[in-house]
């Protein structure tokens, strides 16, 4: 199981090297939309990180940090409602009160975990850090042109004998996608580590027209508390496509395996972290991480509103010592 040790019993002023790395695979489960301007975002970076790989260029789908983190932030915030740990007053004069980019309270486990800023009102540094992750497979084989229309009632694209023009194309990323990533915590308590993680696990809608598709899945494959940060969602993403290709597993136009590309992160992991030079308080695969997994995703509602409020409590007790004493400073 996890070692509940390694995480502070109440949240520090100042850094103290405490990270906690969830390792996971991203993997869409339908047509996702992840784009800006009206396209979907591409990088043009090295296939690989050794041998041939490395000198072949490869453009790749690109998954933007808000992308990854605003869907799952928005999730946490929906449970804190469920379960009376966040208030739900739209009044901007109401104290309690926490509109997400309106309107911060300061002091819920959304805002001190996530961060915050508010102008002349005080900020607070994220403890979560993400970045941008690349689709495991090339530009050309992972998406697809959607032609789109807006078609009238009665189904059809006229009416009166005038034609619609409501029609256009838009790329999308294909099912069985994989972007591997790292999601980073730093000096956070088990109860703020858990609720992070647990966001991670229920979140499967990222990217736009969420109602519609975007459908993700998230596989985590490794859980690492260290000393320091470990390696870039860039070089994981390398480091397996170096291995996948060295034993013929990437095939034009065909979807790479989950199952397999996690068997091949459980040989990735340990090495990238051999060369990182962090001291690794716990490294969890495998069978028990797989049980502490299951052990998050089987609390029944009472032991989720205990751990919800605990994290509500801490993060509380983290604004009255330093984020209410610096506001009545300013």
């Amino acid at each position: 199981m996890l070692n509940t040790r390694f995480f502070h019993t109440e949240l520090p002023a100042r850094p103290m090297g405490r990270y906690a790395h969830i390792v996971l695979l991203r993997v869409t489960e339908g047509y996702a939309l992840f784009q800006t301007d009206g396209e979907l975002n591409r990088a043009r970076v090295a296939a690989g990180a050794g041998g041939a790989n490395a000198g072949t260029a490869m453009t790749r789908i690109a998954l933007f940090k808000r992308k990854q983190t605003t869907p799952e932030r928005l999730n946490g915030r929906e449970l804190l409602r469920h379960y009376n740990v966040l208030s739900d007053s739209n009044d901007e004069k109401d104290e309690n009160a926490c509109i997400y980019n309106v309107k911060a309270c300061r002091k819920c486990p959304d805002c001190i975990t996530y961060g915050f800023a508010i102008g002349d009102g005080g900020s607070e540094k994220s403890k979560v850090y993400s970045d941008t992750a690349f689709s495991l497979t090339d530009y050309a084989s992972s998406h697809e042109v959607f032609t789109l229309n807006a078609p009238f009632e009665d189904g059809t694209m006229s009416e009166q004998g005038v034609v619609s023009s409501r029609i256009n194309s838009q790329d999308h990323v294909k099912p069985q996608t994989i972007f591997p990533a790292v999601i980073t915590t730093r000096d956070l308590t088990l109860p703020l580590f858990e609720y992070v993680l647990g966001n991670v696990i229920r979140t499967t809608r990222y990217g736009a027209t969420t109602t519609r598709g975007g459908t993700m899945r998230n596989h985590i494959a490794a859980i690492v508390l260290s000393d320091g940060e470990i390696f870039s969602n860039l070089l994981f993403t390398q480091r397996l496509y170096d291995l996948l290709a060295e034993n013929n597993i990437l095939m034009p136009n065909e979807p790479v395996p989950v199952q397999t590309t996690l068997e091949a992160a459980a040989i990735v992991v340990p090495q990238l972290l051999d060369e990182d030079g962090v001291r690794n308080q716990q490294v969890l695969m495998g069978d028990d991480l797989t049980a502490y997994l299951d052990s998050i995703r089987g609390q029944d509602e009472n032991t989720m509103h205990t751990v919800l409020q605990q994290a509500a409590h801490e993060a509380l007790t983290y604004h009255d010592k330093y984020v209410a004493k610096q506001g009545k400073k300013k």
